[in-house]
């Protein structure tokens, strides 16, 4: 502890200091010792005001700073690869980013974004892949849920991760499987609890709340990440707004029988046209999800392509989808992959299992910010089950799928540029 004690002070003293070996170049492609805690080093640097390039393109998203040893230090403890190198080589590295022909461009980190995951307090870390791989990468966050959202401190952060929630009150639809379960009878208990403190009279009506705070989070210019269920049922929450989409057992009463004709697909970030899954012992909410059944594959051959964009036309794609790979292993989760035929034309489709017309990994703007939508639940984990064994990281320092995460973790530290398209 008093080594990093020391080296914090010592990282402001140093970071401006040049020898020989003026900067540590963090390569990220296959030489990546492992790819998952470099992202965890660069964002320690920047709680310590050290401006980080992340070189776009280059070496599968390599990330560079001014040498100082307390930083060189944390590179070894951490078990990272890295090399020193020279003003001058960094400076040749510069040029050829620089070239008109090549596809690559800098991008300047200039501060560590604010993090928050919105979870249940009940959950452990290894029931969300992002919360587990904050911690294997040791980035700091704090967690919040319905009380912090409807008492305005979402605008205290830059980051919000959606824990793979159901924002449509039906308790993820685990009603058939798992409703003698103590673990479901709890988080019901708990949720409705939460509504009567806030003074809504059912579950439903509080979720349909927070999912207007967090649309008034990224209009202000927040970023938002989703995974698994959390998106489709975000969506279907934005276009379900004051409509009674749940059964009986869900708020005390049955649904709309019109709720499919009032569904507003104008309010939604991502999807449109879809049709309700209204049968409560049915796990899907909607069609967006493509189901087991209609995908049609198996683990061994279940993969998606990521897209390659111009680093410096098109930056905020090439940033989300900086990696040592182009084919990902799909991964499954209560929303796994998205219909093409239902996203609507202005997002942007960023990874894709093409012969399944399936979209895996999407983005958009709202207002001044921006949001991103992930499908499956564990990228190491093919068909992860409830109350399975939490995945060890550190048998997959070097995870692609893991990798888009982190993607997502240092985008709001990027210093804004002017968009060219």
């Amino acid at each position: 502890m008093m080594r990093r004690l020391l080296g914090v002070v010592a990282v402001f003293l140093l970071a401006g200091t040049h020898s020989w070996a003026s900067y540590l170049l963090l390569p990220m492609d296959k030489d990546q010792k492992n790819h998952l805690k470099a992202y965890g080093v660069a964002y320690w640097a920047l709680q310590r005001q050290v401006e980080v390039d992340w070189l776009l393109n280059y070496r599968g998203g390599s990330f560079a700073f001014k040498h100082a040893q307390p930083l060189e230090n944390e590179l070894v403890v951490r078990g990272i690869g890295y090399q020193t190198i020279s003003d001058a080589q960094y400076n040749q590295i510069l040029q050829e980013i620089g070239a008109p022909e090549s596809n690559m461009d800098v991008m300047k980190l200039e501060k560590a974004p604010k993090i928050a995951v919105y979870s249940p307090k009940s959950k452990q870390p290894w029931d969300d892949a992002v919360t587990l791989v904050l911690t294997y990468a040791e980035i700091p966050y704090d967690v919040v849920y319905d009380p912090d959202i409807l008492e305005d401190k979402l605008p205290k952060y830059d980051w919000l991760h959606l824990h793979h929630e159901d924002f449509t009150g039906q308790q993820g639809k685990f009603y058939a499987a798992f409703r003698n379960a103590p673990w479901y009878i709890e988080q019901k208990r708990e949720s409705e609890a939460i509504a009567k403190r806030f003074g809504f009279s059912k579950v439903p009506e509080l979720k349909g709340a927070v999912v207007q705070r967090i649309r008034d989070f990224c209009a202000g210019g927040g970023f938002m990440f989703a995974m698994c269920s959390a998106t489709d049922t975000y969506d279907i929450a934005l276009a379900a707004h004051g409509v009674d989409i749940t059964e009986v057992m869900f708020d005390g009463d049955p649904a709309d029988p019109q709720a499919q004709q009032k569904l507003k697909f104008e309010n939604t970030f991502a999807f449109k046209d879809f049709t309700l899954i209204r049968d409560p012992f049915h796990p899907e909410f909607s069609n967006i999800d493509n189901s087991q059944l209609e995908r049609g594959l198996r683990e061994g051959s279940d993969y998606f392509q990521l897209f390659t964009y111009s680093a410096k036309w098109d930056p905020i794609p090439t940033m989300l989808t900086q990696n040592h790979e182009k084919t990902i292993k799909g991964f499954m989760g209560l929303t796994t992959g998205f219909k093409k035929r239902l996203i609507k034309s202005d997002v942007v489709i960023m990874g894709e299992t093409k012969s399944i017309d399936e979209a895996r990994y999407i983005h958009g703007t709202f207002g001044k910010g921006t949001w991103t939508f992930y499908g499956g639940h564990d990228p190491e984990d093919y068909q992860h089950f409830v109350e399975e064994e939490p995945t060890d990281l550190s048998l997959h320092p070097n995870s692609p799928g893991y990798r888009l995460i982190l993607n997502n973790i240092l985008f709001p530290a990027a210093k804004k540029k002017k968009q060219k398209t």
